[in-house]
């Protein structure tokens, strides 16, 4: 009995399943048993054929295999959220705005050279102002080249300096218009009031790149590449989601002590 046969009885949408995606995905799939040069024709014919006709099995396949991959991602970012809780909520790295005691905690990556991250500045500011039981946690993570990197130095030796002025800094800079860079975020801290000599002397200490790097670390960890992230309870929210979102996952983590109940 030629081997492809126990296939057909099963029906060729049952194989072209199960190769679809591989398939779809240029990889090259084979039995689980050996065929010789004419069943392995064969077969691929059969495959390709049933393909061909119903491409609609290929879509299918490949948003499973998404779902799959999206669903371990979720997965693994939990663990490594649990795993590193307490640098990513109460590091003495991080910077607090909103209730230093809250019973929630929503973390903020950002780029101060991030256009998306302006935009969501407001966003942040209405969850702060309307919900005085909110802790926020923003963590400088520059990736948009030199100047994103100057400024967040900037950033953190304001936190040394005066910690207690760090949102009105942060929001000259981020609100304001331009590149950020050193000159630019210097001048921001003028703005807010902050001596610009003994911000200048505070990032040459060593807590500076340790910040930085922490924040690169978790974000390595997490699966973050981009800004604004935020992580709320045991999630990962990606791109500027706008304030009803963050405010229903807040709710969320608040009711059960997760992003979704």
């Amino acid at each position: 009995m030629s081997p492809i046969l126990p296939f057909r009885r099963v029906g060729r949408r049952l194989v072209a399943a199960s190769l679809a995606a591989s398939l779809a995905l240029g990889i090259g799939a084979a039995p689980a048993f050996a065929l010789d040069d004419v069943q392995r024709k064969e077969f691929e014919s059969v495959i390709r054929d049933y393909l061909l006709k119903n491409p609609e099995v290929i879509q299918e396949a490949i948003g499973e295999l998404q779902k799959r991959q999206a669903a371990a991602a979720d997965e693994q970012r939990k663990q490594a959220i649990a795993k590193l809780k307490p640098q990513i909520f109460d590091s003495p790295h991080g910077v607090v705005v909103g209730n230093p005691k809250g019973d929630v905690t929503l973390v903020e990556f950002f780029d101060y050279n991030c256009g998306y991250c302006k935009r969501s500045l407001p966003d942040l500011v209405q969850l702060i102002e309307s919900d005085p039981k909110l802790k926020v946690v923003l963590k400088e993570f520059p990736v948009l080249g030199p100047g994103s990197v100057e400024a967040a130095q900037v950033a953190v030796g304001v936190k040394l300096v005066a910690p207690e002025k760090y949102l009105a800094f942060h929001k000259a800079l981020l609100g304001g218009r331009g590149q950020a860079n050193k000159a630019r975020a210097l001048e921001a801290a003028a703005e807010a009031g902050i001596d610009r000599a003994a911000v200048e002397k505070a990032m040459t200490r060593p807590e500076v790149n340790a910040a930085l790097q922490e924040s690169m670390q978790i974000a390595d960890a997490l699966g973050i590449d981009g800004t604004p992230s935020y992580v709320a309870g045991d999630a990962v929210i990606v791109g500027a989601v706008g304030h009803d979102q963050l405010k229903g996952t807040i709710d969320a983590v608040r009711s059960c002590g997760k992003a979704a109940c």
